[in-house]
């Protein structure tokens, strides 16, 4: 388990994370959306242990993490902007991590290579963007880490390539109980693989919550009924985001699903559509109730 308290990280009176407190548990997919300049990069540098925080503690399984071998031999970290030993290949950089992490399997690397069809022996300054990004994949996945980072993961990575990796990450979580933390622009890209969910503005942590909970506890309603009526009827339904256009009325309802539609029907509506919720619509009804506009977060 990871364990965050109070994180704060500045650069030249810039502060790039501000007071970060959060719970990384084991065995999860933790997934962390932010804009351009958010902090996601400071934060996770700082949670593997490559920058030291100004202010706070981070601690895994109550052991901190700077400076720290034994700790940073359990963690494989894919940074946004990719380093490979100047002319190396594949290989080359598969001695080079058998060296630093233990367990570390060269088989498990040949076999990922070949599965995103790159060659082991090929300089990776020769590879495209996208390629680069396999690669350095394919080597923090043959660490076979107890944790594993990866900073804007499915960058440069077409379709079928994003989901072999989503399918890879999933795996080592389900069957080694790995911990991954995962971080992206976009929500839909982590909404169908995380356990966990965060929002980060500003360097601070806006919102955290887990997939489930963010998805069951609330619900979307159009509802009509064949006389005038206004927001004061549903008075007794825990509710926001109430819309009325017309004779419709369009509401976002917290609670349980069953009991609450069986007390609505009881008041005998013309119309009553109970509708899924996508997850950015979730955050955004959370953000707003936090006072934040939404759009705002992730496109400033």
């Amino acid at each position: 388990m990871i364990k965050t308290e109070h994180l704060t990280k500045s650069f030249d009176g810039y502060t790039a994370v501000n007071d970060i407190t959060c719970t990384i548990p084991d065995g999860c997919i933790y997934g962390m959306v932010g804009s351009n300049g958010a902090g996601k990069s400071t934060f996770l540098r700082l949670i593997t242990g490559v920058y030291k925080a100004d202010t706070g503690s981070i601690f895994y399984d109550n052991e901190p993490v700077y400076e720290n071998p034994s700790v940073k031999a359990r963690i494989s970290y894919v940074p946004d902007d990719l380093f490979f030993l100047p002319g190396s290949n594949i290989l080359r950089m598969a001695d080079f991590y058998s060296h630093i992490y233990p367990n570390f399997d060269i088989e498990r690397c040949k076999y990922l290579t070949d599965a995103f069809k790159l060659d082991l022996k090929k300089n990776i300054a020769t590879f495209s963007k996208g390629m680069k990004r396999q690669a350095a994949i394919i080597l923090a996945l043959s660490c076979k880490s107890d944790y594993l980072f990866f900073d804007e993961t499915f960058d440069g990575l077409d379709p079928v390539m994003r989901n072999l990796v989503k399918s890879l990450i999933c795996q080592d979580v389900i069957e080694r109980k790995a911990t991954a933390f995962v971080t992206s622009h976009s929500l839909r890209e982590l909404e169908d693989i995380c356990d966990q969910l965060a929002l980060l503005h500003n360097g601070g942590l806006v919102l955290e919550n887990d997939i489930t909970s963010l998805k069951t506890q609330q619900f979307k309603l159009q509802i009509a009924f064949p006389f005038a009526f206004d927001e004061g009827l549903f008075k007794d339904i825990p509710h926001s985001c109430f819309k009325k256009l017309g004779s419709v009325a369009n509401m976002i309802v917290n609670g349980d699903k069953n009991v609450i539609v069986s007390e609505l029907e009881a008041l005998k509506p013309t119309l009553l559509d109970v509708l899924p919720l996508t997850l950015e619509e979730v955050f955004t009804f959370e953000m707003e109730a936090l006072g934040y506009n939404f759009e705002d977060v992730l496109e400033g």
